[in-house]
């Protein structure tokens, strides 16, 4: 049986296109997986566009954000059955010997890799997955969100986890993106008082950001930053990646102040990074996210506590992928996701 993918096949600029692709078999420990809704990622537009720092496995199906019913499963698979409403998380190969994969900080294993880049991902109709990678979808959740988690979860690590933010504090978070917009999410549920900081280009996606409490600033932070006492912001989240917000991000922070960045960004610094030192900045990088970052954002999506009806743009049918990575592209929507089936 074949379905259509939405195939990443080499590295030049937009070498993205629908494929027919063979339902895969699972292996003793996986599962296949229905894929009912798959959302689309910043990383996934970095590929379409040749703009990624990555290596990837070409020819390669996208979509590492993704949720379904458990479609059949390999004989050593247990505690799953068929027709289990799951999500999936993205380490799709890990070294399960190894000492950082022992200590359950399995996203960190120098040998991962994830879906979408390193192995097919779930822009089809079919995907293979690793029994290991997956969580129940709560009952009442919808799967278009539930697909979503992935992100959310980047966003927790990077602020509950890899920052030090304490109730009250004021946090900047740069790059309203869906990473940057769902990373202030995480900082008011945290308790921060938070500005999202973009380019006038990124209005509409600002004044999406609103919708989680957070003021929204164009252009520069400066005076947010220094309107408690002068000093900066308690901390800064750079989820733009580019060279001038942590240059900026520098600049924006306390002394004694932190940085969580979680943005990605291949350029050259071009600009001193004595302002770390002499302002005892702790500088603090956040990458994936690991099982219990998991059940604790399912757990907000089911309650409600974290909202994503404000960010999700749209949604798609598979065979209108360039339709939906051109509106996140430009920035008219925060979030797009594709529904396969």
């Amino acid at each position: 049986m074949k379905s259509p993918a939405v195939v990443n096949y080499a590295s030049e600029p937009h070498s993205v296109e629908l494929r027919e692709f063979a339902r895969p078999e699972p292996g003793p420990e996986d599962v296949i997986l229905a894929v009912e809704a798959v959302g689309v990622c910043g990383s996934d537009l970095h590929q379409w566009t040749s703009s990624h720092s990555w290596k990837v496995n070409y020819p390669v199906v996208l979509g590492h954000e993704f949720g379904g019913v458990i479609a059949a499963k390999g004989a050593a698979v247990k505690n799953w059955s068929e027709g289990d409403r799951v999500v999936s998380e993205t380490a799709a190969v890990i070294d399960p010997d190894s000492p950082l994969s022992r200590a359950g900080l399995y996203n960190l294993d120098p040998t991962r890799k994830g879906f979408g880049y390193g192995v097919d991902g779930a822009m089809t109709r079919y995907v293979r997955v690793p029994a290991r990678c997956l969580h129940r979808v709560p009952a009442g959740l919808p799967m278009e969100h539930a697909a979503l988690t992935e992100p959310c979860c980047v966003a927790y690590n990077a602020v509950i986890n890899n920052a030090k933010i304490r109730p009250g504090d004021r946090v900047i978070v740069l790059g309203p993106g869906p990473i940057g917009i769902l990373c202030a999410a995480m900082a008011r549920l945290h308790g921060a008082q938070v500005a999202l900081v973009g380019l006038e280009r990124d209005k509409v996606r600002l004044e999406k950001a609103k919708a989680y409490g957070c003021e929204v600033i164009i252009g520069d932070a400066s005076a947010w930053a220094k309107q408690r006492d002068g000093l900066g912001a308690d901390g800064v989240i750079d989820a733009a990646g580019v060279s001038a917000a942590l240059k900026a991000a520098l600049e924006l922070v306390r002394p004694n102040g932190w940085i969580s960045k979680v943005g990605w960004g291949p350029q050259p610094l071009n600009f001193s990074l004595d302002p770390l030192v002499q302002k005892n900045i702790t500088l603090q990088g956040s990458f994936s996210h690991n099982w219990p970052v998991w059940e604790r954002v399912l757990a907000l999506l089911a309650s409600g506590q974290l909202d994503l009806k404000p960010v999700i743009g749209g949604v798609w049918g598979l065979e209108a992928w360039h339709e939906a990575f051109e509106k996140m592209h430009s920035g008219a929507i925060v979030k797009a996701v594709l529904k396969p089936a």
